[in-house]
């Protein structure tokens, strides 16, 4: 296994080498608590299933980017974290990851095939022998954010706010020719972390506020870190993207922001989210949730 990882890194060593532009490109998507580790093996996902998206281009915003990242957070969150998916995601990133190997992963991480076969067993014996440590993180993960999971986002939050500010500030504010989304990407990037979007059509949102649930488009939902940003409708995926951007860059505008556990609506139940508020009172309730971090199974509503 060792000599196999350090013959992909060296593979991609020397891509990197041979395409500068593209090492420099791809480093701005560190995120800011990410290891050598970790980043390297994210680097690699990335890097491996590029060519499966063909619009993804060094420096070019598009929403196939922001899906490529998303899938290397969650593969990523996977294998160090031991967090869980629904089967499909899992499955989709099974599929991503072949050939790449992470050396002296956590042991119950490492093999993906593995993970995905716990899912169809249900719980079995050797699950079961897990321990406090299984058990616990799995109550974690269907509880909810943990208590203390405001204040450790806090500070990222507060560096946020400072490098958004400056950027309205020095675009004249929130103007009709304002690309919201490139504004608010760039400040994430520059305080080495990334966006992740989840892009929904219209017609299969249940509980979307009466003026949009007959009309044709594209919900789009933004985190950060998994914290939720903001959510926006449009006709397509861009403008779904832009709306939401736009939406969580008015938040900016106040004194100060804060991460806080809410309430939100996810497939029918109600869920507790980590979510970031300006100053101002809220007079109706968040928009339903399209992923939710915290809880390793969508909700059973039968």
């Amino acid at each position: 296994m060792a000599e196999r990882r350090s013959r992909n890194d060296v593979d991609v060593s020397e891509y990197l080498t041979q395409n500068p532009e593209v090492a420099q490109w791809v480093e701005t998507f560190r995120g800011y608590c990410e290891t050598n580790k970790q980043w390297l093996a994210r680097r690699e996902f990335i890097l491996r299933n590029m060519e499966s998206f063909p619009t993804v281009k060094p420096g070019v915003s598009s929403s196939s980017l922001d899906q490529l990242l998303s899938l290397s957070m969650v593969w990523a969150n996977n294998v160090f974290l031991g967090c869980r998916y629904p089967l499909a995601v899992m499955a989709k990133i099974q599929e991503m990851s072949e050939g790449i190997v992470v050396e002296d992963a956590p042991p119950t991480r490492t093999t993906m095939g593995g993970v995905m076969a716990k899912g169809r067993r249900g719980v079995t014996n050797e699950r079961a022998r897990g321990g406090c440590d299984e058990a616990g993180r799995t109550a974690a993960l269907k509880s909810g954010p943990p208590a203390q999971a405001p204040a450790q986002q806090q500070p990222f939050f507060n560096r946020l706010y400072k490098a958004v500010a400056w950027k309205l500030v020095s675009a004249g504010g929130l103007g009709p020719n304002l690309d919201h989304f490139e504004v608010l990407q760039s400040c994430v990037e520059s305080c080495k972390e990334t966006l992740a979007c989840a892009y929904v059509p219209l017609k299969d949102i249940a509980g979307l506020p009466a003026s949009h649930t007959q009309r044709e488009g594209h919900v789009c939902e933004i985190r950060c870190r998994t914290v939720y940003l903001g959510t926006g409708y449009g006709r397509d995926e861009s403008a779904a993207r832009a709306m939401a951007s736009k939406e969580v860059l008015k938040a900016f505008q106040g004194r100060k922001v804060t991460v806080r556990i809410c309430r939100r609506r996810y497939q029918g139940g109600d869920v507790d989210d980590l979510v970031l508020l300006d100053e101002q009172p809220r007079t109706q309730g968040f928009a339903p949730a399209l992923t939710y971090p915290f809880q390793e199974q969508p909700l059973d509503t039968s």
